[in-house]
C-alpha cells in the first residue's frame, strides 16, 4: 500500500469512527469532542504504528517526542480537525493524516466524514475557477483582522468556516477561493491540507511566501496561504503591506 493510499484508508477509517460516535449520542458537545478526539487518535496510532513502524508519528493528541526530528519520515496527524464543530453537530471538522519528509508535506488525506468525502494527494481533483466576487475563508469565531483586510483590498467576500482541514478542502471543493491564516496553527493543523492542495495545483505556502516546513522540534506554524497559484503573488504583496 503506497502512503498516499495508506493516509487515504486511515482518514476514512477515522472519520467513520467519529461518526459512529456521534450517532450514539448521549454527551454534550464538550465530552462529545473529548471522547472523538481519543478514539481517533488510538485508532490511528495503532494503525500507523503497524503499518509503517520505522516512521516516526506527531499527533496534537500525544506528547511532542522531539526524538522524531532525527527521522526523515513523520506522520503529522490531527485526529479530529475541529473539536468544537463537531461536538456542536456541525460538519465543518476533519481528519488529518499527512506524511513529512525531510520536512516538506509530501503525502496525505483529509477526510470531511460529514460530506461522506476524502481527498488525498494521489487523487487530487480538478480546480475550480475563481469566482467573483472573490470568497476567503477566516474562522466562523475569530477571523484574522489580516485575513479581514486583505479580502476588503480585494473585494472579497468573508466565508466563516470552522477547522483548517475543512477550510482548505474548500477550496479545492469550489466553495471559496482563498484561505489565508494567520491566527496561530501547528503542524497536525496544515501538513494534510497543505499536502492535498500542493498536489491539486494550488499555491501553499506561509504568508510571508516562505515553504512550510514540518517535522521542527517546535510544531508550532502559525500562518498559511492557500490559493490559486495565479493569485498567490498579490494575496503575498497585500499581506507584506
Amino acid at each position: 500500500m503506497t502512503d498516499a493510499d495508506l493516509a487515504r484508508r486511515l482518514a476514512t477509517d477515522a472519520g467513520h469512527i467519529l461518526m459512529a460516535l456521534r450517532s450514539e449520542g448521549g454527551r454534550d458537545a464538550r465530552a462529545m469532542g473529548a471522547e472523538g478526539d481519543a478514539r481517533a487518535n488510538a485508532f490511528l496510532m495503532a494503525a500507523l504504528r503497524r503499518e509503517r513502524p520505522t516512521d516516526a508519528i506527531l499527533s496534537e493528541e500525544e506528547k511532542n517526542d522531539t526524538a522524531r526530528c532525527a527521522v526523515r519520515r513523520v506522520w503529522v496527524i490531527d485526529p479530529l480537525d475541529g473539536t468544537r464543530e463537531y461536538g456542536e453537530g456541525r460538519d465543518d471538522w476533519a481528519v488529518h493524516v499527512g506524511l513529512a519528509i525531510d520536512g516538506v508535506a509530501a503525502e496525505g488525506a483529509v477526510a470531511l466524514p460529514a460530506h461522506d468525502t476524502c481527498f488525498c494527494t494521489a487523487f487530487p481533483p480538478a480546480l475550480h475557477p475563481e469566482a467573483t466576487p472573490l470568497r476567503m475563508l477566516v474562522s466562523r469565531t475569530r477571523p484574522a483582522p489580516e485575513a479581514v483586510a486583505v479580502a476588503a483590498a480585494l473585494g472579497a467576500v468573508l466565508v466563516p468556516m470552522g477547522s483548517a482541514g475543512a477550510k482548505a478542502m474548500a477550496v479545492l471543493r469550489g466553495e471559496a477561493d482563498i484561505y489565508l491564516h494567520t491566527g496561530g496553527q501547528y503542524e497536525w493543523d496544515n501538513c494534510a491540507p497543505a499536502a492535498v492542495a500542493r498536489a491539486a495545483g494550488l499555491h501553499v505556502s506561509r504568508v510571508d511566501g516562505s515553504p512550510l516546513v514540518y517535522n521542527c522540534a517546535d510544531p508550532s506554524l502559525p500562518d498559511l496561504l492557500i490559493c490559486h497559484a495565479a493569485r498567490a503573488a498579490e494575496i503575498l504583496r497585500l499581506v507584506a503591506g
